[in-house]
């Protein structure tokens, strides 16, 4: 079955890169497959070549499919302790640092790119950094520098925000304007929003920490191989890297070119000298 799956895969794939530009080729093929269903079955389509038909010759249809590609579960503060991880091992270190630049790999809506604003401007680092936000998906990268979330949720920011030892009042970080919250401008402007598609982009350079958190688990093994890559060759020496909880470089060819700081956080520091090198991930 899953050979069959892959196979439809992989043709729906090429389709949309070579009509679209954009790269699915080497995403896990059983999430990948979930998402189709789920839109298969929103629009109810019922064979895989009507599907391949609507993509070749419906522009709404390929972007709505392109959009479920989006990886964009997310909130702010999400999973406090590496917040607080990354406040007491990782930005301490990067104060000495007379410009540090972060880059936030597949920001989403950008709900993590403020949290880590925040976070930089309560221990007084913020005008010295420069944070790069990117994401393949120009709608949610709208979204994100827009700042402007769902009022509703603010409960839940808030509480993520305290439990990740913020140390002011979590409202004074925005305005309430009916339904919405709009995030204040203090924050974005040390912010740059702008399109990358890890399966297809390149680097940056001279990052001192990137911050790619429960993105890569959507990833084929080989697409995760080419993405450590990208991280570490953009990775100044003794750079940082942040990953999601679920996501590890202990199987990757990069593992012994990574140190560990926060193995339950998935922290890990780009070695920089053989002293650092005998380091390794012993596991997860």
């Amino acid at each position: 079955m899953m050979n069959k799956i892959e196979a439809i895969l992989h043709d729906l794939f090429e389709d949309i890169f070579r009509l679209y530009g954009y790269d699915f080729r080497e995403y896990s093929k059983p999430s990948a497959w979930r998402r189709i269903e789920r839109r298969m079955h929103l629009t109810g389509i019922t064979s895989v070549a009507q599907l391949r038909d609507n993509v070749r010759s419906q522009i709404h249809f390929a972007d709505q499919l392109i959009k479920d590609f989006s990886i964009n579960v997310t909130e702010m503060f999400r999973d406090p302790d590496c917040f607080i991880a990354l406040k007491t091992q990782v930005l301490p270190l990067l104060r000495q640092e007379p410009f540090i630049k972060i880059w936030h790999a597949g920001c989403a809506t950008g709900e993590e790119v403020y949290s880590m604003a925040i976070i930089l401007s309560e221990m007084g680092l913020y005008d010295q950094v420069r944070i790069y936000a990117t994401d393949y998906s120009a709608e949610a990268l709208q979204q994100a520098e827009a700042g402007i979330y769902p009022l509703k949720k603010m409960r839940l920011y808030t509480e993520n925000y305290h439990n990740a030892d913020g140390k002011s009042d979590f409202a004074d970080y925005y305005t309430a304007n009916y339904d919405s919250a709009v995030l204040h401008q203090r924050l974005k402007r040390n912010i740059f929003f702008s399109h990358h598609d890890l399966a297809r982009d390149g680097t940056f350079s001279d990052i001192h920490l990137v911050v790619c958190r429960n993105v890569l688990i959507y990833f084929s093994k080989a697409l995760q191989q080419k993405v450590f890559t990208t991280f570490y060759d953009s990775l100044v020496n003794g750079g940082y890297l942040c990953l999601g909880s679920h996501e590890t470089l202990h199987f990757s060819r990069q593992k012994e070119q990574f140190s560990v700081i926060d193995a339950q956080q998935r922290i890990f520091r780009k070695c920089d000298s053989t002293k650092d090198r005998q380091r390794l991930i012993m596991g997860d």
